[in-house]
């Protein structure tokens, strides 16, 4: 197992999921690969809007060379929160927070100063409920070295006290938010990981009602009998009725992927998702997307008889988890033996659209997109095939304005040259041309970590140039 993505948070988490799986890649496409569907340069332009001039932020903060953007948001056109990290020249390592108004960024500012004792802390997600009411949760480190979680909220524009959460939980030491979901102002679900004073790995959940967060609980408890649980994501259709997803380890065997549901506030019993398919021992829910309550869809990666990972869908209707399907195309272009979804986004019931990497046979990584209609999953499409001569590119992250409109982002390799940050749309049903992002900041290299898209053809990105390791924004309008 990979990741793909040069994500110094992404690494922090996996460190602190117990993972431990951390594997750089080169990428492209590879020969046997070139039937398949491919969007690329040159493809017929998509209805939407054009991107405009990217901005660095956090850049008066970021003295020691190296921040990002982990997480984007918008409730509404223009009025988006976005949040990661930044380093200083000397000192710890800090989260930070920066909103836009009205389409126009303002200045970031450090979070969990108070808490961050240790000197490392990051946002790893972000979740507008309206705009200028968001919420953001991530990770710190005590004074010693120990991880704790912690949430911090937004209100009517002003950002508050962040504070920590599943502190009764993590006697052992190794919390962390990975994903934050907002139904409505006040009104959040976040999850992640922590480890039990026997070291034990342990999925929680953690809700905020009203503006005020409450007591995190343990989730898959009853499946995490090999002690390796965690929530990798969370998304709330309305207030209480929420759906995350993630993975566990049975005693005597390997991951499983599971799901579990939030109805009027109580959450129900943890699901297993793609255990028929999982013959190899290692599945995992990458993503998860609610359209309404109890009607869902999430994506990931399974691994066969051959030890070979592929991509797989799963959606819930009325509440009901349906079957783990293998996404069409992926077997076609999977000639490494890798491929999984990164992010999942559903704008209707069964109308989602989804994005990752597969790695070629000559080991290269190449992103795709895939859409979900009416229920039913269409095949894999190369993104940016033509461009990636530089063998090595992946899509991070998928948001959908409404059925069939959607707007993914991440990047690609040339052959020379700094590896472009992009973003591609679809419009109705069809997706366009590969669009650079950042171009004019980035003498080094990009990457597009989190897209948002309030409505059709108004989206924001964000993610890091490594000009000097900066964090930047970019809206699309």
């Amino acid at each position: 197992m990979c990741i793909l993505r040069r994500r110094p948070i992404r690494i922090l988490a996996v460190l602190a999921s117990g993972l431990g799986l951390v594997l750089t890649l080169g990428a492209a496409a590879s020969p046997e690969a070139l039937a398949a569907t491919q969007v690329a340069a040159g493809a017929p332009a998509a209805a939407g809007g054009s991107w405009g001039s990217a901005q660095e932020v956090a850049a008066a903060l970021n003295t020691g060379g190296f921040a990002e953007v982990n997480s984007v948001s918008c409730a509404k056109a223009g009025n988006c929160s976005a949040g990661g990290f930044y380093t200083r020249s000397s000192g710890p390592t800090p989260a930070f927070v920066v909103s836009e108004t009205n389409g126009a960024w303002g200045t970031a500012h450090q979070v969990a100063a108070a808490l961050n004792a240790g000197g490392i802390a990051a946002i790893s997600s972000v979740s507008c409920g309206s705009a200028g009411n968001c919420s953001a949760g991530g990770f710190y480190t005590d004074n010693s070295g120990r991880r704790r979680a912690f949430v911090v909220s937004e209100a009517n524009g002003a950002w508050g006290t962040a504070h920590q959460v599943a502190a009764a939980l993590n006697a052992g030491g190794g919390a962390v938010i990975n994903a934050v979901s907002c139904a409505s102002a006040g009104n959040c679900t976040a999850g992640g990981s922590y480890t039990s004073s026997s070291g034990d790995q342990r999925a929680f959940v953690v809700t905020e009602t009203n503006g005020t967060w409450g007591t995190a609980h343990q989730v898959a408890a009853a499946l995490n009998t090999g002690g390796n649980a965690v929530i990798n994501s969370v998304s709330c259709a309305s207030a209480g009725n929420c759906t995350a997803g993630g993975f566990y380890a049975p005693r005597f065997s390997r991951l499983q992927a599971f799901a579990v549901t939030e109805t009027n506030g109580a959450w129900g019993t943890a699901q297993k998702v793609a255990a028929a398919l999982n013959t190899g021992g290692a599945a995992v829910i990458n993503a998860v997307s609610c359209a309404s309550a109890g009607n869902c869809s999430a994506g990931g990666f399974y691994t066969d008889n051959s030890g070979n990972a592929q991509a797989f869908g799963v959606s819930s209707r009325n509440g009901a988890w349906g079957t783990a399907k293998e996404i069409p195309g992926s077997g076609t272009l999977n000639k490494g033996g890798y491929v999984k979804i990164d992010s999942v986004s559903c704008a209707k019931a069964g109308n989602c659209s989804a994005g990752g990497h597969y790695l070629s046979s000559s080991g290269h990584a190449q992103g795709f997109v895939v859409t979900e209609t009416n229920g039913t999953w269409g095949s894999l499409q190369r993104v940016a095939a033509a461009l990636n001569t530089g063998r090595f590119a992946g899509i991070n992250s998928v948001s959908c304005a409404s059925a069939g409109n959607c707007t993914a982002g991440g990047f690609y390799t040339p052959s020379s040259g700094p590896a472009p940050a992009f973003a591609v749309s679809e419009a109705n049903g069809t997706w366009g041309p590969v669009q650079k992002v950042a171009a004019a900041l980035n003498t080094g290299g990009a990457a597009i970590n989190s897209v948002s898209c309030p409505s059709v053809g108004h989206c924001s990105a964000g993610g890091y140039i490594t000009d000097g390791a900066q964090a930047f924004v970019a809206d699309e309008t």
